[in-house]
């Protein structure tokens, strides 16, 4: 994951209704949830969640797919990993090897 992709993701998620309609689909796992019971669960208006998802998919963390008259909405899950590891690539490594001045024990 690149440093610009992990930015739109945070930017996407940077909003309190964005943030708990991913919140959401992750609720709902790979059954997915549709953008009405969304819309209703949240108290927002169709119009203003539609913005949300697209915001959403534009950062590639939501996959939508159509099931007849009903579109499901689903958090992509590999890109939260890629995110999370994005966030741990270099976790503890100055633990692990300290500068040289950190080495240094005081006389």
């Amino acid at each position: 994951m690149t440093d610009e992709e992990a930015l739109a993701s945070f930017a996407a998620l940077a909003q309190e209704h964005r943030l708990a309609a991913f919140r959401r689909m992750v609720r709902a796992g790979e059954d997915g949830v549709s953008a009405g019971t969304i819309a209703e669960e949240l108290g927002l208006p169709p119009s203003s969640l539609s913005f949300h998802l697209k915001e959403l998919g534009a950062a590639g963390l939501v996959k939508q797919e159509r099931q007849h008259r009903t579109i499901l909405y689903r958090a992509d899950f590999t890109a939260v990993d890629d995110l999370v590891g994005y966030l741990l690539a270099n976790c503890c490594e100055d633990a692990c090897n300290p500068s040289p001045q950190e080495k240094e024990t005081p006389k």
